[in-house]
């Protein structure tokens, strides 16, 4: 069993982000054999990077409000949100409330690890 505060996790940002913090919760040291859980903290006005990727992944709204851009259009992001992106669908997570944006995301195991 490991535990993890998200308090104690440090944040970076990607590239191509504005005004957000990235934490692997559960990631390589942790020794999960199957699944990574990363928490994102984006302020308001801020955003990930627009990106694809081989993996699925699925993603949960804990708090704020936003929305998500794909390609050819947006859908709005709510506190309770639960969000599954297929594997290659561009995409994007933009904060357009006046609070923090909190979003859990799980996916699977990157090969490379």
């Amino acid at each position: 069993m490991k535990k993890v505060n998200y308090k104690d996790v440090g944040g970076e940002c990607p590239e191509d982000c504005k005004k957000l913090r990235f934490k692997p919760l559960i990631a390589e040291k942790s020794g999960a054999p199957n699944f990574y859980m990363r928490l994102f903290e984006i302020a308001p006005g801020g955003n990930t990077p627009r990106h694809y990727h081989e993996w699925e992944h699925e993603v949960f709204v804990v708090k704020g409000e936003g929305k998500i851009v794909l390609e050819g259009r947006e859908e709005k992001l709510v506190e309770g949100d639960a969000i599954y992106v297929e594997s290659m669908e561009l995409h994007q997570f933009v904060n357009t409330g006046e609070a923090e944006l909190i979003l859990i995301c799980v996916i699977p195991k990157p090969e490379h690890d």
